[in-house]
């Protein structure tokens, strides 16, 4: 084992000039590779303590020269550069066994600080065998859907993604209406070894609690009003794949004690029925709420939230990451318009980053995709966000006196006051379609009319 060795694999000479002189000038020795082949034999050759690789070369891909160089020695730590920030293979890279990956152009800073925790580990991992599990061999399935965002806080969401995917292990996903956390428990459905069985979601918030049990467990013949035939619950459907649980802080009391017991046992009982019926379903739940805080003040049971709080996934809101906004439009531009090449204007992407998106990507969404019907040409301006984001936000602040207070809360009031008349004005007071566009369930939407005394205007 070399002491000071780097292998540097790489197709691009000019990224291999540029790496050898910045490692050199740092002090280490260099050995280059130009493809996934090559870097797999000069691993062999030369046991480097740390990979660097790309993830896009000839002959061998990054994924598959990784997977060849865990399965040579485990211990060595390889860091993959990507260029496809807005795909998942940095979850792929993740659960195959990298020790980090960077976006292309990447920061000098943050590649000699991850390339010095690397070999950090490296040392003291090196008199010991590794045990881990094995990556798979198989590629995965290209994914139909894709976390788009480039920002570091995003990219950290990646990595615990590609971490526990591969895992049995339920998790519980928290963040904001609108944030992502379905496209997170997609992703992590995908990247599983149940990737191949059933992905099944129910949002709690969205039933009434008299039919969430039998949605949830299934119920027999004649076991109430209307239940007419046997009907298979979610949990049952979901056997051999993945349940995904979206607002579970709002179950019931009693329904939370269901819950429980198959968290507890992987059984349950349809309703009705005096049958117990075993499950081998991946529980991934979802909040918008904080669900510690939820157990603190007595709405959630304290030992479900245990349970569901194995592994744990925070979704930064988009007013934390506002450098995702620009790929997230982009994609959004090429959903709703796949044929027409359109792009934002710098001015109208500026307007998008001032506004604080109470209603996350969700109604970022909706206003591009409402903008693709709106504008002409192949430019989005500002003038064809059609919905004004300014809110009334300058009015409070131009109301403040130098020596004022800000006063926050109200702020965020304002803001979400405002948000849901225009929500409901674009709706027609159309309380469904207006709990879609802004993300929220009717529910929620019910309590913020009420909070905020909204009435129709015709009425």
């Amino acid at each position: 084992m070399n002491s000071n060795l780097i292998l540097v694999a790489d197709d691009e000479p000019s990224m291999r000039l540029n790496l050898t002189e910045l490692l050199e000038g740092e002090g280490y020795a260099v050995e280059l590779a130009s493809n996934g082949e090559e870097a797999v034999q000069k691993t062999i050759q030369h046991n480097p303590m740390v990979v660097l690789m790309d993830i896009k070369m000839p002959k061998l891909s990054g994924i598959s020269a990784l997977k060849a160089i865990k399965k040579h020695d485990s211990r060595i730590p390889v860091i993959i550069f990507t260029a496809f920030g807005t795909n998942e293979k940095p979850i792929e890279a993740i659960k195959s066994g990298a020790f980090d990956y960077l976006d292309k152009p990447f920061d000098i800073d943050e590649l000699l600080s991850v390339l010095e925790s690397a070999l950090d580990q490296h040392k003291k991992v090196q008199i010991l065998d590794n045990t881990s599990s094995t990556p798979h061999d198989n590629e995965l399935v290209k994914a139909e859907k894709y976390i788009v965002g480039t920002s570091k806080k995003i990219r950290d969401v990646l990595k615990l993604v590609g971490k526990i995917a591969p895992k049995e292990t339920t998790v519980l996903i928290e963040g904001e209406s609108g944030s992502g956390k379905e496209v997170i428990a997609d992703a992590i459905h995908r990247h599983s070894k149940k990737a191949d069985g059933p992905f099944i979601k129910i949002n709690c918030g969205a039933l009434p609690e008299s039919l969430l049990e039998s949605e949830l467990f299934g119920h027999e013949a004649g076991a109430f009003t209307d239940a007419d035939k046997r009907r298979r619950g979610r949990f049952e459907l979901s056997d051999g794949g993945t349940i995904f649980l979206d607002e579970v802080n709002t179950l019931s009391s009693s329904t939370q004690v269901k819950l429980l017991r198959v968290l507890q046992h992987f059984t349950f009982e349809r309703v009705g029925s005096e049958e117990t019926i075993k499950t081998d379903a991946r529980i991934i739940a979802a909040t918008n709420k904080n669900l510690k805080k939820e157990v603190e003040n007595g709405n959630f049971r304290e030992d479900l939230y245990y349970r569901l709080n194995v592994f744990n996934i925070s979704i930064p809101p988009l007013r934390e990451r506002l450098e995702d906004i620009e790929p997230l439009t982009i994609h959004f531009l090429k959903k709703y318009a796949p044929n027409k090449d359109l792009i934002i204007s710098k001015d109208a992407l500026s307007y998008l980053k001032s506004y604080h998106w109470p209603g996350n990507i969700r109604e970022l969404e909706n206003i591009i995709e409402r903008a693709t019907i709106l504008m002409n040409g192949k430019v989005l301006e500002k003038k064809d966000l059609s919905i004004s984001l300014k809110s009334d936000l300058s009015n409070i602040y131009e109301s403040l006196s130098d020596e004022g207070s800000i006063p926050m809360q109200k702020i965020m009031e304002s803001v979400e006051k405002d948000l849901i008349k225009k929500g409901l004005h674009r709706t027609n007071w159309n309380k469904t379609k207006a709990a879609k566009l802004l993300g929220i369930n009717r529910r929620l939407l019910y309590s913020k009319i009420d909070q905020y005394n909204l009435k129709e205007e015709n009425k």
